[in-house]
């Protein structure tokens, strides 16, 4: 009795694995991009973040699914991880490798289109170029925060991002420019803060902690802590917020200077004007202010 044939098990396209094993090689994280050129989204025991989520992603806790979850935080080096069953899976069903720039110490301006590079070319310092679809990878090394739109056909792919991995480019590898860091910072929203609305003080408007100059030194310190965040941004805004206004938020101490410094330092972190405004107003209502 003649055998039967046993059925050959499908493999992932030996390109895309091949090239994130490469990448990793060179400590680039990469991921697998599904038809449409974006993440795999999250299995059933985390979505939502149930689980938790990745380390350095604005939800704390790590998560330990083997899956490829969680779009850019998933991005790893490691072999083991990149040929493990989950992700022969998620291969096979693959049309692209993307890669996490900032997990590599890179920042990629994305020009999306003619007028963009035409910009580039005259605004920034040369460095190493790849093409897209459309326009333009310019690759710096150094990171900061991501932001779309910066200017128009612009965007910023570096922390808490992915970019479409196109192959090594060419030209030299240069430094990220203060030009490219001002961008973020130009176009990003201004700041309004949430009205103030403390009890007068009693004291003439000065701070009773002691001295002006504790004020200033906890100013200081708050959008320090934000600044060198590097997870849990959305509890450590919060958090810190709720600091400031539980040391100062009865005395009258606090302008709208003060205020802005703390949206500002938290708006490089990525965060929203609308995040900060609900983060400063939830912290009030917290201390019933």
């Amino acid at each position: 009795m003649t055998q039967a044939t046993p059925q050959r098990r499908a493999l992932p396209t030996p390109g895309l694995m091949g090239t994130a094993l490469t990448l990793a090689a060179h400590g680039i994280p990469s991921l697998p991009l599904r038809a449409g050129k974006v993440p795999f989204g999250n299995c059933p025991a985390c979505t939502g973040n149930a689980c938790g989520g990745r380390p350095n992603m604005k939800t704390a806790g790590p998560c330990r699914c083997p899956g490829v979850c969680h779009a850019w935080a998933a991005a790893t080096t490691d072999p083991a991880v990149l040929t493990s069953p989950a992700w022969t899976a998620a291969w096979l069903r693959a049309v692209a490798v993307a890669y996490h720039p900032g997990g590599a110490g890179l920042t990629v301006v994305d020009l999306d289109d003619a007028d963009a590079i035409t910009w580039a070319r005259t605004a920034l310092p040369a460095t190493r170029t790849v093409p897209t679809t459309r326009g333009e990878h310019w690759i710096y090394r150094g990171t900061m925060t991501s932001h779309n739109a910066v200017r128009p056909g612009v965007d910023i792919k570096s922390t808490m991002s992915y970019a479409r991995y196109l192959g090594p480019g060419t030209g030299t590898l240069t430094d990220l420019p203060d030009v490219v860091r001002a961008l973020a910072v130009k176009e990003a929203p201004a700041v309004r803060p949430a009205p103030v609305s403390m009890p007068a003080p009693s004291n003439g408007g000065r701070c009773p902690h002691r001295t002006p100059t504790f004020l200033e030194r906890g100013i200081d310190m708050a959008e320090q802590r934000i600044t060198t965040a590097r997870s849990s941004i959305h509890a450590t805004v919060y958090a810190t917020f709720l600091a400031v206004l539980s040391r100062h938020g009865r005395c009258g101490c606090l302008t709208d200077n003060h205020v802005n410094r703390l949206f500002t330092a938290a708006q490089t972190k990525g965060e929203t004007a609308r995040h900060c405004m609900d983060a400063w107003n939830n912290a009030r209502t917290t201390l019933g202010l």
